[in-house]
């Protein structure tokens, strides 16, 4: 029906066409192509992921937070979720009744029964009922702030085999840090890679994730860190991949716990250490 060569086969023009991606005489113009190109990028993850489930059961669960217009949802259902037997749902969490509605209608004009959009916080989902106890596959891309911690929170309750984050707006390690400074000056030499505020910023946007990325193995997640190429728009372009494969916790716990201490971080554990595995379920 179409030969534009960036549209991948089997995805539904009408799709593309209600999600503003293609023009209603399906076009495609440079700045839908490059949205098309970011989405298709974050597809080419997550579709090997989908795969491995696939191979243990049909009824995959996917939540989707802070999912916005649900771009991702959407093409992830109509490339993947739709051939699948059974139960199979994406779930998308987002804050904004118009665009929860928006994609709830979407969602059944374009006969897609294995979709939903809740009107939920982050925070608020994890004790939800409408959603179910365990979840296959978590995503959260740029969930700002605190909405990233929520969301693995959320995915360590839900049992979740895979997270796929694309973290955001990082701030509040920063305004720790910033804090703390004078307290830490003095003793300790590390403090000036944020002494200055511009290096605090960074700095504390780069010890979030590597503290994230050791709460995830303190769970027994298997962790791997990318650059999300192609979203030139953003400079929030870290990808964090993380599967449960219940490896030893012991040495990323103390890792992690050490690294809060090192940088005058201590009171942010109960973010980091949210779910923390118990002592004597640790591998000695």
């Amino acid at each position: 029906m179409t030969t534009i060569p960036e549209i991948r086969p089997g995805q539904s023009i009408e799709l593309l066409k209600e999600l503003h991606i293609l023009t209603r005489d399906g076009k495609l113009n440079q700045d839908s192509r490059r949205k098309l190109k970011q989405v298709y990028h974050l597809y080419q993850f997550i579709e090997p992921l989908l795969k491995t489930l696939q191979e243990d059961h049909a009824d995959i669960t996917l939540v989707d937070h802070g999912a916005g217009k649900s771009y991702l949802g959407f093409i992830l259902y109509d490339l993947f979720f739709k051939d699948l037997t059974g139960n199979a749902h994406i779930y998308g969490i987002e804050t904004r009744d118009e665009l929860v509605k928006k994609s709830q209608e979407l969602a059944k004009r374009l006969g897609f029964p294995g979709m939903s959009f809740l009107n939920l916080s982050v925070a608020e989902s994890t004790l939800s009922d409408q959603l179910p106890a365990k979840i296959d596959v978590v995503t959260a891309l740029h969930a700002c702030n605190t909405a990233t911690d929520d969301a693995i929170h959320f995915a360590l309750e839900k049992q979740a085999k895979f997270m796929v984050l694309v973290p955001c707006c990082q701030a509040e390690v920063a305004s720790v840090l910033k804090k703390n400074k004078g307290k830490t000056l003095a003793k300790n030499s590390l403090t000036e890679l944020w002494r200055h505020p511009l290096h605090t910023r960074e700095f504390g946007s780069q010890v979030t994730n590597v503290l994230r990325c050791l709460q995830l193995e303190a769970h027994g997640y298997q962790v791997s860190v990318t650059e999300l190429v192609g979203w030139e728009h953003s400079m929030k372009n870290e990808l964090i991949i993380a599967e449960y494969k219940d490896l030893p916790r012991r040495r990323p716990a103390e890792r992690l716990q050490e690294v809060l201490q090192t940088l005058g971080l201590e009171e942010m554990q109960t973010r980091f250490f949210s779910a923390p595995p118990s002592p004597a379920t640790l591998p000695q």
